[in-house]
């Protein structure tokens, strides 16, 4: 949420950001919330001078009463009762006309960086970079569920029978492979300096709104009945939630976190949720890193996060690229992201397995998040956010690059002391 002072005073650089999001039916937004902002300053002025007034005049009437002149005294109480019920009107008032203009600063998007390439869409994100070299073997790699099902690995119809669509099973060394990732990840990232934390599955509303925008909220959270809760979509939510309503010392910046958690996601409207596989899910595990940091420092912090998972990545021995994401591909929380997608050696083309993203004071700002300097004063912090890992889409990734001619799946060195000293997993037909 963009700081109304900000707007007020850039209208037009506001206007610009919309144009470059491809959002123009946001534009007569900035327009009507700088009136009702006026109006709701006017009303707030009005209703402090009245406050002035009535202290002014209490005063008076006490001097007035002191002197005996009691009808002149009676004459000024009835003006405080007439300006209180003034006072009243204007305090409703103010308030109605706040909560309108809170309304629209929520769906007007932040100020994206410089930096960020203009387009309309994913199609015109940005190939930055390519780490390791895409490689496609001499034999024929099968889609990622018959290599799970040679493992006797995974299994879609129970999970059909039991939950519906967009649901699993995985056992044996694929349920155990899932379970390495997940625990190489957290170490990867503890041993990063980054705390290690499991937060909670589900958070209220305040926080939802507080870290996603309405349309991303409607596209993907699961609500629980009869409850002020949400379960979350991933633990970047419940982990930049953990700050709420917080005034954090300048000192103790910055905060890094690793978190793991399980995520649910509604996946509405998009395509795909009923295909035999695991790429697109409603529930799925997810190690995530987070950071609090200086407005200064959240630049360099963005570098350091996508790295980290390329890092990752590249010790598993999947190549990967990174992609800049377009002006109209970043969510309206966030001034700059970059995707990183793994190489699919049976598609012969790059798919996404995480996201980093620069929310500046956006989701501070709707939070409360704020650090207090040496010298007392206060500023909103910056947030950002960024996959380690979430395996399903991670074990395509694994598999397809690490699979043998013989249907074995070779296990990187560094994965193999959370598989038990395991170099190679056998299909079940030939143990």
């Amino acid at each position: 949420m963009l700081d109304i002072k900000f707007l007020r005073e850039n209208p037009d650089v506001v206007k610009e950001n919309i144009k470059k999001k491809f959002q123009d039916d946001k534009l007569p937004l900035v327009d009507e919330v700088i009136e009702l902002d006026a109006k709701a300053r006017k009303a707030q002025q009005e209703a402090d001078d009245l406050r002035a007034s009535r202290k002014k005049i209490s005063k008076e009437i006490g001097a007035l009463m002191g002197q005996g002149k009691k009808e002149e005294a009676e004459a000024k109480k009835a003006e405080v009762a007439k300006n209180a019920e003034r006072l009243e009107e204007l305090s409703v008032q103010e308030k109605e006309l706040q909560e309108k203009v809170k309304k629209i600063m929520m769906v007007i998007p932040n100020i994206i960086d410089p930096s960020v390439p203009v387009g309309k869409d994913d199609s015109e994100n940005v190939e930055l970079e390519k780490f390791g070299e895409p490689i496609v073997p001499d034999f024929e790699i099968p889609y990622h569920a018959e290599i799970m099902e040679s493992f006797d690995g995974i299994d879609i119809d129970a999970a059909g029978r039991v939950a519906g669509n967009g649901f699993y099973y995985l056992m044996g060394d694929i349920a155990r492979l899932h379970s390495a990732v997940i625990s190489y990840a957290r170490d990867f990232m503890i041993d990063r300096g980054f705390t290690y934390c499991i937060p909670p599955y589900m958070i209220r509303s305040n926080v939802v709104t507080g870290v996603m925008s309405f349309a991303e909220m409607d596209a993907m959270m699961y609500k629980i009945e009869g409850e002020d809760l949400y379960l979350i979509g991933t633990s970047e939510h419940s982990m930049i939630g953990k700050f709420i309503d917080t005034i954090t010392e300048e000192k103790e910046l910055p905060k890094t976190l690793t978190s793991y958690s399980p995520c649910f996601r509604k996946e509405k409207g998009a395509h795909g949720i009923e295909e035999r596989g695991v790429y697109r899910i409603h529930q799925f595990e997810k190690q995530e890193m987070i950071v609090v940091c200086k407005p200064e420092e959240s630049a360099g912090w963005f570098e350091k996060l996508w790295r980290n998972t390329v890092d990752l990545f590249r010790t598993l021995d999947i190549p990967v690229r990174t992609l800049e994401c377009c002006s109209g591909d970043l969510a309206d929380l966030k001034v700059k992201s970059i995707d990183v997608e793994a190489w699919s050696p049976r598609q012969q083309k790059y798919f996404e397995v995480g996201s980093c993203s620069n929310l500046s004071d956006a989701q501070a700002r709707r939070l409360q998040i704020r650090i207090r300097k040496e010298d007392g004063s206060k500023y909103f912090a910056h947030t950002l956010n960024n996959t380690v890992v979430a395996p399903p889409r991670m074990l395509i990734a694994f598999l397809e690059n690490n699979l043998q001619a013989d249907g074995s799946v070779r296990v990187p060195e560094a994965l193999r002391p959370y598989m038990g000293g395991k170099e190679v997993l056998v299909p079940s037909a030939k143990k």
